[in-house]
Parts: structure tokens; sequence; C-alpha cells
């Protein structure tokens, strides 16, 4: 960021930049062996505590309702405003 407000700084004023800006240094990558020791300290760890580490979570399936289901709640939701438009109430 420096460099480049020094080179806007240098085109106002007429002046030569001092120098190209420097590139960013590479983000290290872990490697395959140091990520599998990373994760075997870490299942070790929660095997001493009692807890066992699950490989990958898994994802619960979600309840499908029924269409006689979803009719019922949508009724009693009906009842419920209805009731409360009765009683003169914007919120229930």
């Amino acid at each position: 960021m420096r460099a480049a407000q020094k080179a806007r700084w240098a085109k106002i004023k007429g002046t030569a930049p001092a120098a190209k800006p420097a590139q960013k240094p590479q983000k290290r990558k872990m490697s395959a062996q140091g990520l599998a020791n990373i994760r075997a300290g870490v299942a070790k760890r929660m095997a001493a505590q009692g807890k066992a580490l699950a490989a990958k979570p898994v994802k619960k399936a979600r309840k499908k309702i029924s269409a006689a289901g979803r009719a019922a709640l949508a009724a009693a939701a009906k009842a419920r405003w209805a009731k409360a438009k009765k009683a003169g109430k914007s919120r229930l």
C-alpha cells in the first residue's frame, strides 16, 4: 500500500517513483505429513479426554413434513393470527 501511495504522489508531483513495489512473499503450504501429524495429535488428546474424534462430520438429514402436516400448521397459524387480530394486537 505504501509503495502504491508513493507512486500516486510521485505522479501528482511529477517526479519519478523511487523503486518498484516489492512482491508479496508466497504463503507457506503445509505438507500432507505435517497435517497428518497435527490430526494425529488432536486425536490423541481427545482420546486422553475420553472423547471420540469423528473422521468427518455427518450432515443430518432434514425431516420432511407431509402436506397434511403443513396444512395443519398453516391452519393453526391462521387461527392464532385471527385471534390476535380480534383482540386488537399487532404482535402475538
